[in-house]
């Protein structure tokens, strides 16, 4: 057969899979936000579901763990990927770390809320709260985190080091000035990305987080009030969990529609994220190309 046959056919044959996959993901996508485009109103967002069928405590629950775990985890994943990256040698503690952020990325996050249920909630006392949350979706997130910034430094040349260290530059100088700001593109697509995936996370936070949303006061500054937003030390319920909690608990006969309503915003929101982890990439890349 011609070898320029062959080319034309198994290009059409990877453009009709590549299609295909877009096709599944929009169908799916679609259907979803489909099935529950008029429960999503004003009132449903800013409504608690204490008083009513509004989900605002809960997306209010899941911004905040997202806050906090994302404080948590980038300066860990952060120093992390400097270390392996730039200053540790290639001897077999560097190999077990690496295994080790492997091994991390690749557990259940049911596991890690089984952790952190038997560690956080239990054994150190914090209980069903925000903190324990927060700290369990940090060793959900670190791994993956750590992997996308450990990649980002690597993709700076090695030249820019080494012309600065020539040049009688400290190390950690070159790291500050040079290659940690030409390797910001990839770390915000990171930290972005995994924001998406912690945002959506539940199964780790029904054993650390809780299944209950209190009423809560935005008007209540005080960090240690019970009732306080900010209160770390207060049962969590987020969107992930409350939509897993109505659809298995069936509760009251407008569950479906709540469920519907919550999940689009669930996927408008994981979609916004993707969306800004490019959107800031191109941007960096093109103003840092630009210098």
């Amino acid at each position: 057969m011609n070898r320029y046959l062959i080319d034309r056919v198994t290009r059409h044959l990877i453009q009709l899979l590549v299609g295909l996959v877009v096709a599944l993901i929009l169908i799916f996508l679609g259907y979803l936000i489909w099935q529950g485009r008029h429960q999503v109103t004003w009132t449903f967002l800013t409504t608690s579901s204490e008083v009513g069928l509004g989900i605002r405590d809960q997306l209010f629950n899941s911004l905040y763990l997202l806050v906090l775990t994302l404080l948590l985890s980038f300066p860990i994943a952060l120093g992390s990927a400097v270390a392996l990256t730039i200053y540790a040698k290639q001897n077999i503690f560097t190999r077990l770390a690496q295994m080790a952020i492997e091994v991390l990325s690749s557990l259940p996050s049911i596991i890690v809320g089984l952790f952190g249920f038997l560690f956080l909630v239990l054994k150190v006392g914090l209980g069903f709260s925000v903190l324990s949350g927060a700290i369990a979706l940090t060793f959900f997130n670190l791994p993956i985190l750590t992997q996308s910034m450990i990649l980002a430094l690597k993709n700076v040349p090695t030249s820019r080091l080494e012309a600065g260290i020539s040049l009688g530059v400290s190390q950690w100088h070159v790291l500050l000035k040079v290659i940690i700001p030409e390797a910001i593109p990839g770390i915000i697509s990171g930290i972005v990305l995994s924001a998406g995936r912690v945002f959506g996370e539940a199964a780790a936070l029904i054993y650390t987080a809780g299944q209950s949303a209190p009423q809560l006061d935005y008007h209540n500054w005080n960090i240690f009030s019970a009732n306080s937003f900010l209160n770390p030390l207060r049962p969590a319920e987020t969107l992930a969990v409350h939509i897993w909690k109505v659809n298995t608990e069936n509760i009251g006969i407008d569950a479906d529609k709540i469920s519907r309503g919550a999940i689009v915003i669930l996927v408008v929101v994981v979609l916004l994220f993707n969306f800004l982890a490019r959107r800031l990439s191109n941007y960096l890349q093109q103003k840092n190309g630009g210098r």
